[in-house]
């Protein structure tokens, strides 16, 4: 298990960071803010769930590792993003690919430290979404989460996979494999088929409210 989370964290972590850094180079930024974006993207989800579950100081703090695998992202990224943007919408795949592993190791974490299943499934939910959000946020931007076809929810359903293997018993391998693979492919068809929540629409005034208020 403890070999598991660690391959689930620094791949999520390594994905994560790839669409940071894609952010990065898509603004214009320098070698350092990639950097910066790249490091945030693929470690605040992290950070926030072992502060959050007490694991402290946090993983991606104490262990080289995951700033050794965030640079490698951004450094990859910087020199060839023109091989990554080939791939077809190629920020938002590595984003699909980052909050499937976040949340499934999340919940794993989470789980391996006795919360109860519930709030295990909600952390693996915030894992996955919380680097998004900050990379978002220094980029300027309205967080995904906040606007996207089944964000959040994709990382719900696939920590939900994990948390039902675990009261199951099945085996945590092909738990969190169904898991990742669940969240993945719903974000991804929920970008290729518009898939969403219902969007809240600000009621507009008539033509004779307008011509009042004129």
């Amino acid at each position: 298990m403890t070999t598991l989370l660690l391959v689930l964290d620094l791949g999520g972590t390594f994905v994560f960071a790839l669409s940071g850094a894609s952010v990065g180079v898509k603004r214009s930024l320098d070698l350092f803010g990639i950097l910066v974006l790249s490091f945030v993207a693929g470690n605040f989800g992290g950070i926030t769930r072992d502060l959050m579950i007490g694991a402290v100081p946090p993983a991606a703090i104490s262990d080289w590792r995951y700033a050794a695998v965030s640079v490698l992202a951004g450094l990859v990224t910087f020199y060839g993003f023109a091989v990554l943007d080939r791939l077809q919408s190629s920020v938002l795949v590595f984003d699909a690919a980052g909050l499937a592993l976040f949340a499934v190791s999340g919940t794993q974490k989470a789980l391996a430290l006795g919360l109860n299943p519930f709030m295990a499934a909600v952390l693996g939910m915030l894992t996955g979404i919380g680097g998004g959000i900050v990379r978002d946020i220094l980029a300027a931007e309205i967080p995904t989460v906040l606007r996207a076809d089944l964000y959040a929810i994709a990382a719900l359903a696939g920590a939900a996979v994990v948390v039902i293997g675990h009261l199951t018993d099945l085996p945590s391998t092909a738990a969190t494999i169904a898991g990742a693979a669940l969240c993945f492919g719903l974000r991804m068809m929920a970008i290729r088929r518009g898939w969403r929540l219902p969007v809240a629409r600000s009621r507009q005034p008539s033509q004779d409210e307008s011509d009042k208020t004129s």
